[in-house]
């Protein structure tokens, strides 16, 4: 029976999205398709419970901006969940990325150089290390690196194509929250929408109400749905300025963690990579 040799770090096994049976993104990118079916069970799950709570819970202030203020508040929510959902599977991504600091490439003594022989031993550790290499950010820089480093001329042509790389992964980390920024930008409109519904019942049930010739009792109940109304403008206002800031903050402390790694990744190539050039003689 053939024996499988098990990596340091297993791409195919780690990813979060693989584990699940999809497949998984490039680096801290989250698989769209992966992400709106752990959000449709969320949200379906989150609504199904929310409507089998006892009717005193239902009729709580909290509960009754999502189930008695219309169709956006439900809107609202979903596109929360996916933004959270989004959110969670990129952190996990980026956490699982950052697990390739821990592999020792390169030799840490002052007098290792980096030639054509020893950038062969060095890929060849990393293949034994990892099952693809190109899966992950700072190993995908450094197996460039290597591989093109008997065609390159000069040092500054490897520095060159690993800048080039860096800034190719910073675009690629800003088209991924693409989707995050557009969320942030509906959600408020949502809840200017339901905002909208709500003062035109209100106006509508006020202008009725005012060109009634009831009595004064009669009156007062006519009220009741314009205030109805007010609730449903003003709350999905507050919902959707309260979900539009949640998702903000979360993505910008991402975003913070992810500049970092690159960062850590830049300095990493720089340190180990580049500096190690030095001793190489052209021709």
């Amino acid at each position: 029976m053939r024996t499988i040799e098990r990596k340091e770090l297993d791409w195919h096994l780690g990813d979060i999205e693989q584990r699940f049976g999809f497949r998984g993104a490039k680096y801290t990118d989250a698989n769209m398709w992966f992400v709106f079916l752990v959000t449709a069970l969320i949200t379906g799950a989150f609504f199904i419970g929310l409507c089998h709570v006892p009717t005193h819970i239902r009729n709580h202030p909290a509960i009754a901006i999502i189930l008695a203020r219309g169709w956006t508040p439900y809107a609202m929510i979903s596109l929360f969940t996916l933004a959270m959902v989004t959110l969670f599977v990129k952190w996990r991504k980026l956490a699982f990325q950052r697990r390739a600091f821990k592999i020792e490439l390169i030799p840490v003594g002052a007098s290792f150089a980096l030639t054509q022989e020893t950038a062969l031993d060095v890929l060849g550790m990393l293949n034994k290390a990892v099952d693809d290499p190109k899966r992950f950010v700072l190993f995908n820089r450094i197996e460039r690196a290597l591989l093109n480093l008997k065609n390159v001329g000069n040092i500054s042509d490897v520095s060159e194509m690993l800048r080039t790389s860096a800034e190719n992964d910073e675009n690629h980390v800003d088209s991924s929250y693409g989707l995050l920024s557009g969320i942030v930008w509906v959600i408020p409109i949502l809840g200017f929408i339901g905002t909208v519904i709500g003062l035109s019942g209100a106006i509508g049930g006020f202008g009725a109400v005012l060109n009634s010739d009831a009595s004064a009792a009669s009156l007062k109940a006519g009220l009741a749905p314009v205030t109805g109304n007010l609730s449903v403008a003003f709350d999905t206002t507050f919902l959707a300025l309260v979900l539009a800031m949640v998702v903000q903050m979360m993505m910008t402390i991402l975003r913070r963690q992810e500049d970092l790694f690159l960062d850590t990744c830049r300095d990493y190539v720089h340190g180990n990579i580049i500096s190690r050039l030095k001793f190489v003689k052209n021709g």
